[in-house]
């Protein structure tokens, strides 16, 4: 499909700040996550994997690991991780509910970084990426390229959406975007969703009352890597003790005067808790990886943390899982 650009182009003041974006996020993983290769994934190529006993009359004698053989004086053969392109596709969540931020930085701005750094961290050569955005209550999709003219020309495009209004507030949701992106891009690779996850009900803590976006994620997830990035505020956590207030909702746009006295804050700090234990609940009755982002955090730093974590884990599952017989 077409390029289908969001919004209008930008000015040299945002290319520059795009540039210094993706410089800090390579520059920050180049010094947190050490060796040639970064990635959430495996890489492709033809690496050594793990070495195992030759089995006569079954494996090529040219693969034989002498080293191995040598030290343990029973013939072992080294297998070969099979060469493969990766395509991973970006579900940014670009509703009105990410235009807010009461830090440095807004919830949009950290959820553009996270899609340049997952890109980064998982981008080799001949690898493509593209992106679905939510935004105003339609879904628009920019198609898989690759290299890092793509991923800039990518930014460009997701920066100059213009913010979110409530024109569209009955549109596309969350739910209705990620069963689109699994109709749409059917071959097999990574998938990223980037939100706030704000429509999850407290209730989805239950699996008799999950959430809108959990069937077509699970069902996503059924077929690809996936990981869930959520983006969050600390003014959607707690709230300040400031006395009367003017509250807008900006999915919905409505206004309402709320006097913050400490029984509003202290509901209101519960009702987040039980809100954000759904959204853990539900992604992980889906098996997916949750990566939780703030704005008042360093992110890219949390976001190495992650990735360091989540290799962990894939080497211990690796070490204790049984090998299958030939």
């Amino acid at each position: 499909m077409p390029q289908r650009p969001i919004g209008p182009g930008l000015d040299p003041r945002m290319h520059e700040a795009l540039h210094r974006l993706d410089l800090r996020i390579v520059r920050r993983l180049e010094g947190l996550l050490h060796g040639e290769h970064l990635g959430l994934r495996a890489g492709p190529g033809s690496e050594p994997a793990e070495a195992r006993m030759y089995q006569p009359g079954e494996d090529d004698v040219r693969l034989m690991d002498w080293s191995v053989t040598a030290r343990t004086t029973v013939p072992h053969v080294r297998d070969l991780v099979a060469d493969r392109e990766l395509e991973s596709w970006t579900l940014l969540d670009l509703s009105a509910s990410m235009d807010f931020g009461t830090v440095d930085d807004q919830k949009r701005e950290v959820a553009i970084g996270a899609m340049a750094a997952v890109t980064v961290l998982t981008q080799r050569v001949g690898d493509r990426f593209g992106a679905h955005f939510l935004h105003r209550g339609r879904i628009r999709r920019w198609p898989a390229r690759s290299g890092k003219a793509a991923l800039m020309s990518l930014l460009s495009t997701v920066a100059a959406a213009p913010e979110g209004d409530t024109s569209d507030a009955e549109g596309a949701g969350l739910a209705d975007a990620l069963e689109d992106l699994a109709r749409t891009r059917s071959r097999r690779g990574l998938r990223v969703v980037v939100s706030d996850f704000l429509d999850t009900p407290p209730e989805a803590v239950s699996a008799q009352a999950p959430a809108g976006w959990e069937r077509p994620l699970r069902s996503l997830a059924g077929r690809h890597q996936v990981l869930a990035v959520e983006v969050v505020d600390p003014r959607e956590l707690d709230l300040p003790d400031i006395g009367l207030v003017t509250m807008q909702d900006p999915e919905s746009g409505r206004t309402r005067e709320v006097r913050l006295s400490p029984r509003v804050r202290r509901d209101y700090r519960q009702a987040a808790q039980d809100q954000r234990a759904a959204v853990r609940a539900a992604l992980r009755r889906c098996g997916v990886p949750h990566l939780t982002l703030r704005t008042d955090r360093d992110w890219i730093a949390d976001m190495a943390r992650f990735v360091i974590e989540q290799r962990r884990t894939a080497h211990r599952l690796s070490r204790h899982t049984p090998a299958i017989p030939r």
